[in-house]
């Protein structure tokens, strides 16, 4: 039966329920973090800083003060960035400096290069990150989840961490996720050579992340250097685009309803920015935070044996010593 002013009357219903969903989005991505603390004088360098939280936590930093290195793969999508960051903060110290996560001779030419430039480092946010994509290996043989999302992680923060120790007090943050409660760290096969499992590989790289944060904060306890893992929540971010769900027709149907319960890019940086900067969590020593709060990991994270295993493994996988050795040489020289 047709009723006067119908289209009139399901094009309002329609913008009243979009709007309607746009403000739940909005609260249930909860508050900003506080904006009136600044960062002027610190020098932070931020992973995958090109886009998402990465992006969004770097231009709010620049936005208060902080010098920002753009610690990013893809130069030519970094400088737009940089440029974006530097007009819309009016800060002009803002670099991009190559650093591919899948490379650990790229990572350590990235630390020769920011330690020749810089004598001090005050936060580092290691946030780039892959979710499951086709079965892969980065340029050292490492399957591309376990190498970008922790191992080369594992790598930059212990070549900068004599720096942050001489600039103590100082952070080392990882972006964490929810994905490490279903993690478990597959000793006979990390590798996942013999039969890959795109989220299983995803969750033990996560699992991977909290025990590395836990064991750092183990680690330099008492050396002015805090160890924060961060799981922003679910974010709505570019970092799903491998996951089959999104290359499937399955997307238009199951994505629209987790989009209110997804937060912006914006408010899931606000996780790092307050990981960054708060005062309250200047002495965390390996502590997980979950939208701004603190929560318990899980077991398997929480076990410091399998921490100092993953710990050690990490260390001969990446060659650290050896890294170390070429990178002091190349400072000395």
């Amino acid at each position: 039966m047709w009723v006067p002013n119908m289209p009139v009357t399901i094009i309002t219903a329609v913008a009243a329920t979009a709007g309607g969903a746009c403000i739940f989005k909005d609260f249930y991505g909860g508050p900003p973090f506080d904006k009136a603390v600044r960062a002027d004088g610190k020098v932070v360098i931020v992973t995958g800083a090109n886009s998402g939280i990465g992006r969004e936590a770097a231009w709010d930093l620049a936005r208060r003060g902080a010098k920002v290195f753009l610690a990013c793969r893809n130069m030519e999508k970094c400088e737009e960035v940089r440029r974006e960051i530097v007009l819309e903060s009016n800060n002009k110290y803002v670099y991009c400096r190559p650093c591919d996560l899948a490379s650990t001779k790229s990572i350590r030419k990235f630390v020769e290069r920011f330690k020749s430039e810089e004598p001090r480092l005050d936060v580092l946010i290691n946030n780039a990150g892959v979710m499951e994509p086709p079965a892969s290996v980065t340029r050292d043989g490492f399957e591309t989840q376990l190498g970008v999302n922790h191992l080369g992680h594992f790598l930059l923060t212990n070549l900068l961490l004599d720096t942050l120790q001489k600039s103590a007090p100082s952070r080392v943050i990882s972006v964490a996720g929810s994905s490490h409660y279903r993690g478990d760290i597959n000793k006979e096969d990390l590798n996942f050579s013999k039969k890959y499992d795109g989220p299983a590989a995803h969750a033990q790289s996560k699992l991977a992340t909290v025990l590395f944060i836990r064991e750092l904060g183990k680690r330099m306890l008492g050396s002015g250097v805090a160890a924060i893992a961060v799981d922003p929540s679910l974010t709505d971010t570019a970092i799903t685009r491998h996951m089959s769900m999104m290359k499937s027709v399955s997307r238009y149907f199951v994505y629209p309803l987790f989009w209110p319960f997804m937060k912006t890019a914006k408010l899931g940086g606000q996780t790092l920015v307050q990981a960054a900067l708060d005062p309250a969590l200047a002495d965390c020593s390996g502590d997980y935070y979950v939208d701004m709060k603190k929560k318990d990991p899980s077991a398997l994270a929480q076990d410091y044996e399998l921490s100092d295993w993953m710990w050690k493994v990490s260390e001969k996988w990446t060659k650290l010593d050896e890294h170390k050795a070429a990178l002091n040489k190349a400072t000395a020289a």
